[in-house]
């Protein structure tokens, strides 16, 4: 009787239509394990190894100064007490012999819509205040007789995000200088503080010429203005006189 023979083992057909015979699959078993093989060999490598030092943390130590810790700054001294107080008591007071200005009424304070509404053009220097951290504006002015009437403002800024004074007072800069016949001399002590006089007079049928000059600076979160209109040309002396005191009750 015949011996039968074994049916032949048929293999499926990968995608690619060649079939994948058992040396494939041999060669594929032996990678496996000598992945595994190293991996186990690099451990056991590492563990016979000497840990690596790692560097210290710790900082040497610092010598300390010696002698009595300096004295807080007096609230004279400190720009920031100073400011955060009434910037109204900070302001100029009225010289002998002038007069309050009736122009000006309130309390001495300057809320956003009102500084605004000081403008051309209110509805946009209020976006832009609203932009710089606007906090609040304290503002004094007097008329001597009928020839000069002078106006100062501070205007404070939060100064959260940007260093709006400073900003605030380089605008102010550059609109003063842009206009004709005009000197212009830096304030003592400010770093980038100018007083300016406007030499050609604005005019208007039925009224005097109108004479200006102005001063801008700043210090800290506060912008200084101060602003002289007369029917006389003004003089160098008498704006920067009012700069560098008004500068230096700040």
């Amino acid at each position: 009787m015949p011996v039968q023979q074994p049916e032949a083992v048929h293999e499926k057909p990968d995608a690619s239509g060649r079939r994948r015979g058992r040396t494939t699959l041999l060669i594929a078993g032996a990678v496996v394990l000598g992945l595994v093989a190293g991996t186990c060999t690099g451990y056991l490598v590492q563990a016979d190894r000497e840990p690596t030092k790692l560097p210290s943390l710790s900082q040497p130590a610092l010598p300390q100064a010696k002698g009595p810790a300096p004295e807080p700054l007096s609230a004279a001294q400190d720009r920031q007490v100073k400011t955060e107080g009434d910037l109204r008591k900070l302001l100029l007071a009225k010289p002998k012999g002038a007069k309050d200005a009736d122009w000006l009424g309130g309390d001495g304070w300057m809320d956003l819509a009102a500084y605004a509404d000081s403008y051309e053009k209110p509805e946009e220097v209020f976006g832009d205040l609203v932009g710089d951290e606007f906090r609040r504006a304290a503002v004094t002015g007097w008329e001597e007789g009928s020839t000069y009437t002078v106006e100062l403002r501070l205007v404070q800024f939060r100064q959260v995000e940007t260093v709006a004074a400073a900003d605030y007072c380089d605008n102010n800069q550059y609109w003063a200088e842009d206009e004709d016949s005009t000197d212009s001399w830096p304030v003592p002590g400010t770093g980038t503080g100018m007083a300016y006089v406007h030499h050609e007079p604005e005019t208007e049928p039925g009224y005097l010429p109108m004479y200006s000059a102005e001063a801008h600076a700043w210090r800290g979160d506060v912008a200084v203005e101060i602003w002289v209109y007369g029917s006389r040309a003004i003089s160098k002396k008498k704006i920067m006189d009012l700069a560098e005191r008004q500068m230096e009750r700040l």
